[in-house]
């Protein structure tokens, strides 16, 4: 039976108000950054981290790796920050960093990774292929909602998560090391109107 995110891990990738909810360890091909996403590199950078996705989703299908097992590729992920300290309505696209990602199956290791690269860098060229990591990374609690419409409107839907906060007598924690909060994209920026987009906005938390 085929893996469908959307169904088997609903609660984690779908939230329809501000929710808590403990993570596990997971695992990410992932790719760090810096500047503005709207610029080319940004796209580049996204590009790399797919062809490696879809080898090792093909792989596992047709049983190279063990027993075949069929997924649906994970949804883009990306953690951020800025190194000027700005956020909100008065961010600095300019000054961001951020790591952005694709979960991968609990059955893969970092040798299938390693294994996976180098068969896609026989066959494409992106400069970003040689900056992609597997890493491992335990979340444990997070607060999360999702938001509709562009970046640009995040601000607000924050607000939602900063009053669960408050109510909750919670912090903002870092994740992945220093970076502030994590966005899952449930939409294609490239495909899909700003308007329609749907983004999930979590929160590293814990008790005050």
């Amino acid at each position: 039976m085929k893996h469908e995110w959307r169904k088997a891990e609903k609660d984690w990738y779908l939230p329809k108000k501000p929710t808590l909810l403990t993570l596990p360890k997971l695992n990410f091909i992932t790719l760090a950054g810096t500047g503005d996403p709207n610029q080319p590199q940004f796209s580049e950078q996204v590009g790399a981290l797919y062809p490696v996705a879809y080898d090792l989703r093909m792989a596992l299908k047709r049983g190279d790796l063990g027993d075949p097992y069929e997924y649906t590729v994970y949804p883009l992920e990306g953690v951020w920050t800025t190194d000027d300290g700005s956020r909100g309505t008065d961010l600095n696209k300019a000054a961001l960093r951020y790591k952005i990602m694709l979960r991968q199956p609990d059955r893969l290791t970092a040798t299938d990774f390693q294994a996976s690269l180098a068969r896609v860098q026989a066959k494409k060229q992106n400069p970003w292929l040689s900056a992609l990591k597997w890493e491992t990374y335990e979340e444990g609690q997070v607060l999360q909602t999702i938001h509709h419409g562009p970046f640009d409107d995040e601000p607000a839907t924050f607000v939602q998560l900063q009053e669960v906060l408050v109510d909750q007598k919670l912090k903002v924690v870092p994740t992945m090391g220093d970076y502030w909060h994590r966005e899952i994209y449930l939409t294609d920026a490239r495909r899909t109107a700003l308007e329609k987009a749907k983004t999930v906005l979590r929160y590293r938390v814990a008790p005050q």
